[in-house]
């Protein structure tokens, strides 16, 4: 295991092109996923890259990363044409944190922050002591207090994307020449004041000449970080541009290649008079303390907070899925949670769609009718499936939701996450819940499935299922739900509805809720990774 700094890092932040790609090409079994794709990034810029699930993005930086070998195009890194594929792509300083963070679950926080140069080293020695002061030195001054020695596993996903995130800085940073730093959706499992230490901190990177690719759906990111973005549609460069010059029509009809009618949301009174579907009493887990709440039928309670409030708790326990004390009364009977599982609730007429779908919501390795049907299963003789029915109502959710690939024999793991989410929420509202339970339903989602997953909840409403959305995106919240609750320090600290309902008062209240000595430290940690 090898020290990560190989150099020093570069002091003079050199300019114009560094990195250019041309006419990239990519097949496979015969379908072209790129299409002649071309970009060009600076030193020291700050590049976005937008598009829908499916759109080539992800192999775009798979070609980048060596991965994959192009079928034809060149790549050029700092005015020299490199042979493909990239396999040595540290030599030319490029670093990537991929979407699924590329860590080893059954390894150490230390064996992942050094597998890029243990991969590379040609040598035999194992220095321990040092490597690991290494490492604890190099995630100590980004603000991260992680034990060197734990299993990757047992982290917290926000803690595991951090370690990814600043694993890719530290390589970059070291690297004998201003490469290319590349971020695929690296603010999908961090909360916002995660994301804020994520943009000073790339900020701070390209200043030092570092080229960095911002691959992203949330266009409030891309238009707040980057200078210029580049869109993929169909494989191919939709178009090229200074963000700023942009609004935000302009990048979803670029995206999509129409214009795309939105879901408005609209500005509801909170209705008192409907009939309580799910309530909740003394609501405790190791975050929460003593909430009490209600949702209403055909009702969109939103629930959110920062990260360590314990709002995003609130589904997992409902579920039974989360150890729980309180009581839970649903429209026969109520429970105590504390005896409350995930055979009880689905009993009860309650679904979950988790945050985290690949670990926690399919099963990734069966194919997408499989997933879509586990739950109509019950209604068959065990001895004995009706195929053909199980295949035509898979046909017929693919088709509904739009899942694409529309094939329910295509494995659900190689789906986009856009089109693995829809495959999820086909799976859930099917069963028409009375109780529908989300964690970040749109995360790492494009535009267009977004639109089309909100325009689902909005037919689960109609049909009087209740909604509980536990989420951290408040453009989301306010556009989706008929009142928010707020929490922070495990309590309910506010409830908004109505004109109060919007983005700004949102994030207003989050952060006006939290205590003024968490704020400060908060603060602290950010100017400390900057």
């Amino acid at each position: 295991m090898t020290e990560a700094a190989q150099g020093s890092p570069t002091t003079a932040a050199p300019s114009g092109r560094n990195v250019s790609l041309s006419g990239v090409t990519k097949s496979f079994n015969g379908v072209q996923v790129l299409k002649g794709v071309d970009l060009a990034i600076d030193y020291g810029e700050i590049h976005g890259l937008l598009g829908q699930n499916g759109s080539g993005k992800s192999t775009l930086i798979k070609v980048l990363s060596g991965t994959y070998d192009p079928d034809s195009g060149e790549v050029f890194t700092g005015g020299r044409r490199q042979t493909l594929p990239l396999v040595q792509f540290a030599d030319v300083g490029f670093s990537f944190v991929h979407q699924d963070l590329g860590l080893i679950d059954d390894l150490s926080v230390l064996d992942n922050y050094f597998l890029t140069h243990t991969a590379r080293s040609r040598s035999w020695r194992l220095r321990w002591s040092r490597d690991r002061e290494t490492a604890r030195r190099a995630l100590s001054s980004h603000g991260l207090d992680l034990d060197v020695d734990a299993k990757v596993s047992t982290l917290e996903a926000t803690d595991r994307a951090l370690l990814a995130i600043v694993r890719a800085v530290e390589n970059v940073r070291h690297s004998s020449v201003p490469g290319l730093l590349v971020l695929d959706e690296p603010t999908v499992f961090l909360p916002r004041e995660g994301v804020e230490r994520l943009f000073a901190l790339t900020r701070s990177v390209a200043a030092a000449g570092t080229s960095i690719l911002f691959v992203s759906h949330d266009i409030d990111e891309v238009r707040e970080l980057t200078s210029r973005v580049t869109v993929l549609r169909d494989g191919q460069v939709a178009g090229t541009a200074q963000t700023a010059t942009l609004s935000d029509e302009d990048l979803i009809t670029m995206i999509v290649g129409q214009r795309l009618a939105r879901h408005q949301g609209e500005i509801r009174a909170h209705d008192e008079a409907g009939r309580v579907t799910l309530s909740v009493e003394s609501l405790s887990t190791s975050l929460l303390d003593d909430v009490d709440l209600q949702v209403r039928e055909g009702e969109v309670l939103g629930v959110t907070g920062l990260a360590g409030s314990g709002f995003e708790h609130v589904p997992y326990a409902l579920f039974g899925a989360l150890d729980a004390r309180g009581t839970m009364t649903l429209p026969d009977a109520a429970y105590d949670l504390e005896s409350h599982t995930p055979r009880h609730a689905l009993g009860h007429g309650m679904a979950l769609v988790p945050g985290d779908r690949k670990r926690e919501g399919a099963a990734v390795d069966l194919t997408v009718g499989d997933n879509v049907t586990l739950q109509a299963l019950s209604s068959h003789r065990p001895w004995r499936l009706r195929r053909r029915a199980l295949g035509a109502l898979a046909d017929d959710l693919v088709a509904q939701y739009d899942v694409r690939p529309r094939d329910a024999q295509a494995i659900y793991g190689s789906l986009s996450g856009g089109n693995q989410q829809k495959a999820l929420m086909a799976k859930w509202l099917d069963t028409g819940p009375e109780v529908l339970l989300l964690h970040e339903p749109t995360q790492g989602v494009d535009v267009g499935a977004r639109e089309q997953i909100f325009a689902a909840l909005d037919t689960a409403r109609a049909g009087r299922t209740a909604v509980v959305c536990a989420s951290s995106d408040c453009e989301q919240l306010a556009r989706i739900c008929d009142r928010v609750v707020v929490i922070a320090r495990g309590r309910v600290q506010a409830s908004l509805a109505g004109d109060t309902l919007s983005k700004e008062h949102l994030v207003e209240t989050v952060y006006s809720t939290w205590t003024p000595a968490t704020t400060t430290s908060d603060t602290d940690t950010i100017k400390d990774m900057a």
